[in-house]
């Protein structure tokens, strides 16, 4: 293995840092980067496209700078990390298809979306779009378009979804940062299945300009990486305001990297109920083992979880199911079956239905704003087991048989609908062999305590995300 391939399998600041010293060229990067995707992505299946000439001009170009003493250049927080995004991302040049077949036939990207400008900005190189749930409706990545997304840690397993691709391709080694989408789960689902580090920032806090919406009331964008610096690193890179987004809300822009210090004096706590009695005995038993090593043993318990999940439900199936009315009309053929199904339910759900699940997410909300008057952090597992094979249909939880795809978001679910920021860290020994994802959730705009408390538990050992033996 060569040095940039090497660095590749590493933290991304590190190979920032060794780009500085001039250590490696960018450009050796890019090619280890598409290297590693050429050779494990047959068994992946993560990427759709690889933007392999984009990246290699991205990369020269920072190589000419740093060359000439560019000391802007230097100071580039992502210098040279290679990356990709979730294919409902713009990019200039190529086809956004947010997981379909109909959208293949649209026009190319005028333009990248927003975040993908202030990630090139910072230096780091596109290589590609991954795979995805269609249209983001669906918590595995089994695309019948495209193919399913396997987990690089057990190629028979899901990688999660609907951001499957931008979980697997991280934790496949074949890029140290990824950006993916979360509405019901969709980033921190992946995050929990594939081992890596997730984080769902604030509703609201990063623009979504320039990407494929699922629900606008709910859709969230958000990064994964191996290690909690680089995570916020790359959150940090993504922040600030777009007019763009009637949703994106003006913030200052609060830089988490500076913060990853010490947790003592944040008031953890762990959710019970509804997150205790959904979850196996790996989610469960993954809890347990952060809460042990934060030293909390206080219970929280959310009231009515499980109508805010349902209100989730409801929104979701009515607002996506607006944006796909023509279509399901025109061309019902192209859409994949079991999207097409929820898509034309959510046409027939009744508008007093919706009015009244926007009335629960509007109660819970209010609910749970006060649950924080006593806490700072509460942890929850991220998806009730370790990933199941694909094609599972049904899951056994609480001593119910539930469908398994739609199981796989029942504790995220409730923490997304009323858009409080989550960061998702990976647990190994819960389960026999495979990860499971704790959830660390903040009150409204502190990424930063998520980000604190992820950083304690990496750094005491107890989370941890290792590239697939692929």
């Amino acid at each position: 293995m060569n040095a940039a391939a090497a660095l590749l399998q590493g933290p991304a600041h590190e190979l920032s840092a060794a780009l500085r010293r001039r250590e490696v060229k960018a450009l050796a990067v890019a090619e280890a980067a598409v290297a590693r995707i050429r050779a494990t992505d047959a068994n992946v299946n993560a990427f759709t496209q690889v933007t392999a000439l984009r990246a290699m001009a991205e990369a020269v170009a920072l190589d000419v700078r740093l060359d000439s003493g560019d000391t802007l250049a230097q100071a580039l927080p992502l210098l040279g990390v290679p990356y990709a995004v979730k294919n409902l991302f713009d990019i200039e040049g190529i086809t956004t298809l947010a997981g379909s077949k109909i959208e293949r036939g649209r026009p190319a990207a005028r333009h990248d979306a927003v975040l993908v400008q202030r990630l090139r900005d910072a230096g780091a190189l596109l290589v590609g779009a991954l795979n995805m749930d269609e249209y983001a409706y669906g918590f595995t990545t089994e695309n019948s378009h495209y193919g399913p997304t396997r987990n690089p840690h057990d190629l028979t397993r899901i990688a999660g979804g609907s951001s499957g691709g931008s979980g697997a391709a991280v934790a496949a080694g074949q890029v140290p940062l990824s950006l993916g989408s979360d509405t019901n789960g969709s980033i921190r689902v992946p995050a929990s299945l594939c081992g890596v580090f997730g984080l769902k920032p604030t509703f609201g806090r990063l623009p979504r300009s320039g990407s494929y919406p699922f629900v606008a009331n709910l859709d969230h964008l958000g990064p994964f990486a191996r290690n909690v610096r680089d995570l916020a690193l790359c959150y940090d890179a993504l922040q600030g305001h777009d007019a763009a987004d009637p949703g994106n809300v003006k913030r200052p822009v609060e830089p988490t990297v500076a913060r990853l210090g010490s947790f003592q004096g944040l008031r953890i706590g762990v959710l019970g109920g509804w997150f205790r009695e959904m979850a196996m005995a790996e989610g469960r038993a993954a809890v347990n083992t952060v809460a042990r090593a934060l030293g909390t043993t206080r219970i929280v318990e959310w009231p009515e979880v499980a109508r805010a999940r349902a209100a989730a439900f409801l929104i979701t199936n009515a607002e996506s199911s607006a944006l796909h009315l023509g279509d399901l009309k025109t061309r019902p053929q192209d859409f994949e079956p079991l999207s097409r199904d929820r898509f034309l339910a959510g046409a027939l759900l009744p508008a007093a239905w919706v009015a009244q699940a926007q009335r629960v997410r509007r109660w819970f909300a209010r609910q749970v704003a006060a649950s924080f008057a006593d806490v700072d952090v509460l942890l929850a597992p991220a998806t009730p087991c370790a990933a199941p094979l694909i094609g599972t249909e049904w899951l056994e939880i609480a001593g119910q048989r539930l469908p398994a795809r739609a199981s796989m978001g029942l504790l995220t679910q409730p923490v997304s609908c009323i858009g409080l920021p989550v960061c998702t860290v990976p647990v190994w020994g819960a389960h026999a062999t495979l990860p499971v994802g704790v959830q660390i959730i903040a009150a409204p705009w502190r990424e930063d305590q998520a980000l604190q408390v992820a950083a304690a538990l990496e750094a005491a050992g107890v989370v941890h995300a290792p590239v697939a033996g692929l």
